[in-house]
């Protein structure tokens, strides 16, 4: 067995459900010749065993800032809830580690502008925007810069989630609160906006209109009833850098209905869509590429046979490693991380004060 794979300290461990459980493991433990789960941390001792037992990792840790410090870790794979980001950021950048965060990076433009600004120089760091690896989506930004679309003119975008409808799991009542950070406008929308800059180029003006449908979200299973503070409802109007208008629609509690990027250009379309529908975004499955014109198909995924969470994981975790192994910068890091920050605190903006805002 090869000695020189990455060695990954993997925070937020829970043996039956969880980002961590459903994503990164599957994703990881399918490129067993480029990684090794070498650390586990959980809430507890206890929790910790038990996730470690069922990732097959070696070490189990319930602290997870004394996982950070393990010399056995190569790289810090932040998959918690995202108010406890900070902490483990910063100490595992202070520790020498390279780190792949989970999006949000931080619960606002502070907290990601610090952890930003922390990490040094050399050191390798990506956000967990991984609808960004997905072969079809980089194949279809090849084609755009090749000019097979011409002058891009407009793109409508539909991108629906099936979280922040009628009511919530009592594991995602924290997502109901804007202060925590991981709302329908940071995840559902920031997912997708992100793919928009990278097709269609930065924002340079918005205007957007965010609303809360359903005030009380009952949780289920329990009597418990919470106030939901942030968005279930997103709708963006943008103008972009390359000269494309674009609107955005992000509802939730969406279950029924696709993923949809469709982008007209002068020359030619495509159309990016999901291979299955899948409720937790079209980030979490199979994205898939449509042209108007002949062009070679995308291509393959680097593991095959995944389906949903780890499909896209997957690819962003061998980039990561090929941006190790070269000494290359190709990934989303920190830096795009604070710029879909500020993104996103336009949308806000413009949808409080009613007026286009100017990026």
């Amino acid at each position: 067995m090869s000695t020189n794979r990455h060695r990954i300290g993997i925070v937020g461990g829970n043996a039956t459900r969880a980002w961590a459980h459903d994503a990164h493991v599957p994703a990881l433990k399918k490129m067993t010749d480029r990684f090794v789960i070498e650390a586990v941390s959980a809430r507890s001792q206890e929790l910790a065993d038990e996730a470690n037992a069922a990732f097959g990792g070696n070490r189990a840790f319930g602290d997870s800032l004394a996982l950070v410090r393990d010399p056995g870790v190569d790289i810090v794979a932040v998959t918690v809830k995202v108010p406890e980001h900070r902490a483990i950021v910063l100490a595992a950048l202070a520790a020498g580690k390279n780190v792949y965060c989970e999006w949000p990076l931080g619960r606002d433009l502070a907290e990601a502008e610090e952890m930003a600004a922390a990490v040094p120089q050399g050191a390798h760091v990506m956000i967990g925007t991984q609808a960004l690896s997905a072969p079809a989506v980089i194949h279809a930004k090849k084609l755009i810069d090749e000019g097979h679309l011409g002058e891009l003119k407009v793109c409508r975008v539909f991108s629906p989630t099936g979280a922040w409808g009628d009511v919530a799991a009592p594991h995602y009542a924290y997502l109901q609160d804007k202060t925590n950070g991981a709302t329908l406008e940071t995840i559902a929308g920031g997912h997708t906006l992100v793919t928009m800059e990278f097709l269609l180029g930065p924002y340079r003006e918005l205007d957007a209109r965010t609303s809360i449908m359903r005030k009380h979200v009952p949780i289920v299973g329990t009597d418990e009833i919470v106030e939901r503070t942030c968005a279930d409802h997103m709708a963006v109007i943008g103008k972009h850098e390359s000269g494309c208008s674009s609107t955005l629609e992000v509802p939730g509690g969406v279950t029924d209905r696709n993923f949809s990027l469709e982008l007209v250009g002068t020359s030619g379309s495509l159309v990016l869509k999901m291979a299955e529908s899948f409720a937790g975004g079209y980030q979490a499955g199979t994205i898939v590429l449509e042209t108007s014109f002949d062009a070679p198909p995308a291509p393959a995924h680097v593991v095959e046979g995944l389906k949903y969470a780890p499909v896209n994981v997957a690819e962003a975790w061998a980039r990561f490693a090929d941006d190790i192994e070269n000494g290359t910068y190709t990934v989303p890091d920190f830096d795009d991380a604070v710029r879909l920050t500020k993104v996103l605190d336009a949308i806000d903006t413009a949808s409080a004060s009613g007026q286009r805002q100017v990026l």
